[in-house]
């Protein structure tokens, strides 16, 4: 058998790891899911159980109070005291039996001092009380040493399940005592209710009493149940206080075996043909004897158990390969760095050899650009003509209208124009100062610039210019301070350069129409459209080159190349297109300038 290499010896180690720690994780999900399940369970158990036991104590006390009520009425005492009388007799039957309807009781009767019933609520029924003797009872005997007496069973006589409260009837004026009235409450109807509480929380429920014999049950097969092994001296004491007449007492098998002692164990009960898990909680009624168990379903915990290991596994293997992807990642970056530190090493050992021959390139390089330079300023010279023209029209032709405001004595008029021909005589020298920094980067100019403003003292330029070609103007500005950070000066010249042109393009046209629009959300796009014959598409390519010009548009075809530089600058772009009923559109796109920025 051939060795391991250490690169196999790696991934045996790796997946060793891998599969430890999948291993660990699903075991700590498992207990970490079971054990808060548990804790969540019985806390809900323990809620659950509270207020079942505060409804039985609720559902019983409605009774109590009703054998001391019926004890002070003397028609009982004259009853005990001449039971041989049949009118006394049936006249409190009667009164018993409308008692019963009125308080919803199984049944109400009385019985002497020996325990033999003489009156009662079920007088006419088959399974009356009258004649039978309860002094086997605990209510009789409570109730005949002057207590209050509670006690449940099943009826010996109806065969019913009922909790029974008894309450001494003494003679009129004195101590002695002649016999106790009983009331019966039929433990069904509690039964019933509080197995709809128990559906509605999804638990099931049963009561036992001390002997550990189950008497209510929110399950038919658990109902009449003991919860311990029934003994043979369990069975005898059963048989002898007859509490549960003559049913027959089976065992409910709990595994692991019941212990009355301990809360919140889990068991394994039958329910129908299945074996379920269940957490008992259980709480004692004292005054009733019961002891309430709520019993909860652990099968939800266990069903809902793979799902969640399914995605603990799956967030570790994810985990897991997130971090041996970044291992391996560090690895190669690791090995890339080294192999660039010693590729920079070898480029620079021969580099040494051509730093001379790259300062003589830097020299030539120098100078062509200088010699470009001296070219471009001496084209821009000759085309000075070509960008002062519209300002200097405009300034004869507000002079002009000066001298008739004069004439006319019309002085404010004449003033304004003054003022404007001022404003036209400092943009003449603004746009000469631009064009002598055309090829030097702009020291300090930049600041924020209105648009709307810069195309109004554009169009100012401009005006004469279109009032003289009959050009129908259509401009739409944005409402409010709209602004873009720039040279206000470059600025103006580029919307002056392209309106003029768009002015010259439409000489021959009939329709003379210059559209301008700014619109603008992430940023401004300042959109100027004529209804000239646009511009062909083999040139829309080549229209923003230096030198280049169209019939149609006159010039040395430096003011497009200037203008694509000055929009450039501004971190803008500016683009041509030809509109489909005609005409070109020049579009100038400017990042919005916000406060926070600078």
């Amino acid at each position: 058998m051939l060795p391991m290499t250490p690169k196999a010896k790696k991934r045996l180690f790796l997946t060793i790891v891998l599969l430890v720690g999948l291993f660990l994780t699903l075991k700590l999900t498992y207990w970490v899911h079971l054990h808060q399940g548990k804790i969540d369970i019985q806390a809900q158990s323990e809620k659950q159980l509270k207020e079942l036991v505060s409804f039985l104590d609720g559902s019983l006390s409605r009774y109590e109070s009703i054998p001391h009520v019926l004890s002070t009425n003397p028609m009982l005492a004259n009853v005990l005291n001449d039971p041989l009388n049949s009118n006394k007799v049936q006249e409190l039957n009667l009164y018993l039996e409308e008692i019963q309807h009125v308080t919803e009781a199984s049944d109400i009767y009385l019985i002497d001092e020996r325990g033999v019933a003489i009156a009662a609520s079920n007088w006419q029924q088959s399974f009356s009380f009258i004649g039978k003797n309860y002094s086997f009872r605990p209510y009789y005997s409570d109730a005949i040493s002057g207590n209050l007496g509670r006690y449940y069973a099943v009826g010996t006589s109806s065969d019913k399940r009922g909790f029974y409260f008894s309450y001494p009837i003494y003679q009129q004026g004195g101590k002695e005592i002649l016999g106790a009235i009983i009331v019966k409450v039929d433990i069904s109807g509690i039964e019933q209710q509080s197995t709809s509480i128990a559906i509605a929380g999804q638990y099931q429920f049963l009561i036992s009493d001390p002997e550990d014999i189950v008497f209510i049950s929110s399950v038919d097969e658990w109902r009449l149940k003991s919860l311990t092994p029934l003994t043979e001296i369990k069975q005898r004491t059963l048989d002898t206080s007859k509490r549960y007449a003559a049913r027959p007492i089976g065992e409910l098998l709990m595994k692991p075996p019941y212990e009355s002692g301990r809360q919140a164990m889990i068991y394994q009960l039958q329910t129908g043909k299945e074996h379920e898990q269940y957490m008992d909680n259980h709480q004692k009624m004292s005054k009733a004897g019961w002891q309430v168990h709520i019993f909860a379903p652990i099968n939800p915990l266990m069903t809902s158990l793979p799902a969640l290991m399914l995605l603990s596994a799956s967030i570790y293997l994810l985990l897991a390969l997130s971090i041996l992807f970044s291992a391996e990642r560090r690895r190669n970056l690791h090995r890339m760095q080294l192999a660039q530190s010693l590729l920079e090493q070898r480029v620079e050992e021969r580099t040494q050899d051509l730093q001379q021959a790259n300062h003589q390139l830097k020299d030539t390089q120098d100078e062509l650009i200088q010699a470009a330079k001296l070219t471009v300023i001496g084209s821009l010279a000759a085309s000075i003509n070509h960008e002062l023209n519209q300002p200097l029209a405009a300034i004869r032709s507000y002079a002009q209208n000066t001298q008739t405001f004069l004439a006319r004595n019309m002085q404010d008029k004449a003033l304004d124009n003054i003022k404007i021909i001022i404003e036209l005589t400092d943009r003449l020298a603004d746009i000469v100062g631009q064009f002598k920094s055309f090829t030097r980067k702009s020291q300090g100019t930049d600041s924020a610039t209105d648009i709307g403003r810069c195309l109004k003292q554009a169009l100012t330029i401009v005006q004469p210019a279109i009032d003289k070609q009959g050009v129908e103007l259509d401009v739409q500005l944005p409402s409010g301070n709209y602004q873009v950070w720039g040279d206000k000066v470059r600025l103006q010249q580029v919307f002056v350069n392209i309106m003029s042109n768009a002015v010259v393009a439409m000489q021959q046209s009939v329709k003379r129409q210059l559209i301008i629009r700014v619109t603008g959300k992430d940023k401004f796009c300042i959109s100027i459209q004529d209804t000239g014959p646009g511009v062909r598409e083999s040139q829309i390519e080549k229209i923003f080159e230096p030198y280049f010009t169209t019939s149609e548009r006159h010039g040395l075809g430096l003011g497009l190349s200037i203008s694509q530089r000055i929009i450039e600058s501004m971190q803008g772009q500016i683009n041509v297109a030809n509109a489909e009923d005609g005409g070109a559109i020049f579009q100038i796109i400017l990042p919005i300038y916000l406060l926070e920025e600078r």
